[in-house]
């Protein structure tokens, strides 16, 4: 059987033999640069043209100074089981805002995981500049941008380097305060925290304001850590430590009245089995989630939770990136507001 001959790539090389010229006059007037007579830079785009010719990005880019490319790294996908986690849309929505929003201002988004592995493909730091959702302490990804001299904006601080001052603040203060002053609303008073064991800003914010709060109170701090991979039975054995701290009997007052579970996934879990005990939510335990999910919107009862805002957020973020890319330098991160969405799991009668 006869093969089909192999297809070579046109190259430069083709184009300036073609063409009748050198190679840096063909560089020259496909780039625009250096002294080329308007016939000659016309006959070589004309043979670049006919022949298929088109430069390398990447040598382009090195050129210029600018490749065109932003890329994005989302941490805390790349400590959970699967970077598609079940139910959990938020970083798909950021990453979708972040592309679009990357499209409209002239620029491609290439989405990487953790470049410190060594699985990830040397391409993938060729970007004009990142963003990294959710930065570990101390994170390893920073310090290797940094040591290659490329810009990078972090969406939520790294909890480990004080000096590092190009990040987005999430709100976590705000949105700490806004559920506890929900859940004390509607009746709460002993108010549990379940936080997650990534080491970033997220848990350990919320964990502090938290504290914080119960010491205004005078209420004795309950938290719990959970790891985000555990999903929902990670929520359910939460459940679990607090029936066995009750005696496992529904009204025993050492239970919390109210949860608020960072991830919606924990929150889902740590509610059914709750209600596996005979326990009501509203009327015995009020939960709320952190982060909005399918799985708080589709619990029953539906569960009140903070919507995080990707899209406003990953928008900024492309903004903020970009005015470092150009050069400026002086000018403050902006700051996220979230939103908190009231559900029927917090649906208790306002106290006066």
């Amino acid at each position: 059987m006869n093969s089909l001959p192999e297809r070579r790539r046109v190259t430069i090389h083709d184009v300036a033999r073609e063409a009748g010229v050198s190679i840096t006059t063909v560089s020259h007037s496909l780039n625009g640069k250096g002294a080329v007579a308007a016939a000659t830079r016309q006959r070589v785009f004309d043979v670049a043209e006919r022949l298929g010719y088109s430069a390398d990005a990447i040598a382009r880019g090195l050129q210029s100074n600018r490749l065109g490319v932003l890329g994005l790294v989302i941490r805390p996908l790349d400590t959970l089981d699967s970077y598609q986690p079940a139910g959990v849309d938020y970083f798909v929505r950021f990453a979708g805002a972040a592309a679009v929003e990357a499209l409209d201002r002239g620029f491609g988004l290439m989405l990487v995981r953790d470049p410190t592995t060594k699985n990830v493909p040397g391409i993938a730091l060729a970007v004009d500049g990142f963003i990294i959702s959710d930065p570990l302490g101390n994170d390893p990804v920073i310090e290797l941008l940094q040591r290659n001299g490329i810009p990078l904006v972090t969406v939520g601080r790294d909890v480990e380097r004080a000096d590092f001052t190009d990040w987005l603040g999430l709100g976590t203060d705000a949105d700490t305060r806004a559920v506890l002053n929900h859940l004390t609303e509607h009746g709460a008073r002993r108010v549990a925290l379940v936080v997650g064991t990534d080491t970033n800003a997220w848990n350990a914010d919320s964990e502090s304001t938290y504290r914080a709060w119960a010491a205004e109170r005078g209420q004795a701090a309950a938290v719990y850590q959970q790891d985000e991979t555990a999903g929902e039975p990670g929520g359910e054995a939460i459940a679990e430590r607090m029936l066995a701290a009750a005696g496992d009997t529904a009204g025993e007052q050492s239970l919390p009245d109210a949860v608020y579970c960072l991830t919606g996934r924990h929150a889902a879990g740590l509610q059914r089995r709750l209600q596996r005990a005979g326990y009501e939510v509203p009327a015995d335990v009020m939960i709320v989630a952190g982060s909005d999910s399918e799985q708080t919107r589709n619990s029953t009862p539906p569960i009140t939770s903070i919507d995080l805002t990707p899209e406003i957020t990953a928008k900024a973020a492309v903004d903020f990136l970009l005015r470092r890319i150009d050069g400026d330098t002086r000018s403050s991160p902006p700051m996220i507001e979230n939103v908190l969405r009231p559900r029927q799991s917090t649906n208790r009668t306002s106290v006066a």
